[in-house]
């Protein structure tokens, strides 16, 4: 699969605010994939849901989505835990029924417990989950993603962890929640191939031909991820990090959450075909 480049929600230049509206704006910029925001709350409507499926399909337009910010795989309370995996399965349903190829979130809390007992937790909710879809036959992705907080389950070896554990589960990369998640570091494209080489040795090499990644800029403390900034206002990377993509021929779905969203999206995509380009016809000259 080729490297799709896209918007983390509605582009901001969209006539409207619909996701119809945000998928035909991404085919007019020339970008090739949505991510669908239900950050707060999973839509419910199965017609609507069509709609955008139609629309996707017809403007040859991939789709992912995010699921709500609200889930806690580690929750204490029982009422919170039964919400926290309807969300899970909620996001897996509609976006299964958007065409979504991939489901992601942000698993889940510590809360201020040991890593290794969050993660048996989390291990075994995502069990069911798996279960459940399974059941019911919703055939997508459900990608959980490396979080950008220290206080957050989820790290890169935590989530590569999970993929070989749990049948169907997938990793949600987030470059930029790595360099913050260790206070500036992972920074370097040594450091971004370093990552791309723990995915290929704990899952595979063909993990790297279907990821799904996020990245924008990202201001951050020794606590971790503080808010996210226009990759030009911040100090990731970019350009080593889209040569290291190029060098391990990743594809699948990369998400731009800059909050500039189409304006970086677009950056990062003329700088990938920029060096595949070069790349190219260096290759092809010798």
């Amino acid at each position: 699969m080729a490297l799709r480049f896209g918007t983390a929600g509605v582009p901001r230049s969209a006539k409207g605010t619909s996701t119809e509206d945000g998928i035909r704006r991404i085919r007019e910029l020339g970008l090739d994939h949505l991510e669908m925001e239900w950050v707060r709350q999973v839509p419910k409507s199965a017609e609507n849901a069509r709609n955008i499926r139609a629309v996707a399909e017809e403007l040859n337009v991939t789709l992912t989505a995010h699921g709500p910010y609200y889930i806690n795989l580690n929750a204490l309370e029982p009422e919170k835990m039964a919400a926290s995996i309807k969300r899970v399965l909620d996001t897996a349903r509609m976006g299964y029924l958007c065409g979504a190829k991939s489901v992601t979130f942000h698993a889940a809390f510590l809360m201020k417990m040991p890593p290794d007992r969050v993660y048996g937790i989390v291990r075994d909710k995502l069990k069911d989950i798996m279960d459940t879809l399974a059941k019911e036959n919703v055939a997508i992705e459900v990608r959980p993603e490396l979080a950008g907080k220290l206080s957050s389950w989820g790290s890169l070896e935590e989530i590569i962890h999970i993929s070989k554990d749990i049948k169907g589960i997938k990793p949600t990369i987030d470059f930029a929640h790595q360099h913050a998640r260790t206070n500036g570091g992972f920074n370097t494209y040594d450091e971004f191939c370093k990552m791309l080489e723990a995915l290929k040795k704990g899952l595979g090499a063909k993990i790297l031909d279907n990821m799904h990644i996020h990245v924008s800029g990202i201001k951050y403390s020794p606590k971790g991820e503080l808010e996210h900034l226009n990759l030009k206002n911040s100090d990731f990377n970019w350009e080593e990090f889209i040569q290291a993509l190029l060098d391990f021929d990743v594809g699948g779905y990369l998400v731009c959450e800059s909050p500039n969203l189409e304006e970086d999206a677009l950056m990062l995509q003329r700088a990938y075909k920029k060096k595949k380009k070069w790349a190219d016809d260096h290759y092809n000259s010798k």
